[in-house]
């Protein structure tokens, strides 16, 4: 990938706006929301992941043989 990926204008907004959220948050509140927002992260790949070994097959409840 040697170009690197364009965000939409809609996309650029939306960080923009989350930018300016968590410039009016508390460092406490800012700490919460960086931890709940990995969270997401973390659930998102997995889920990913799952959905991935499904479509091609290699799911751990699949019978290759």
């Amino acid at each position: 990938m040697s170009k690197p990926i364009e965000l939409s204008l809609e996309q650029q907004f939306s960080i923009r706006s989350f930018a300016t959220q968590v410039q009016h948050m508390s460092h406490e509140q800012a700490q919460d929301f960086l931890v709940k927002l990995y969270e997401q992260m973390v659930v998102r790949e997995a889920t990913y992941q799952e959905l991935l070994k499904h479509q091609w097959g290699i799911d751990s409840g699949s019978a290759l043989a």
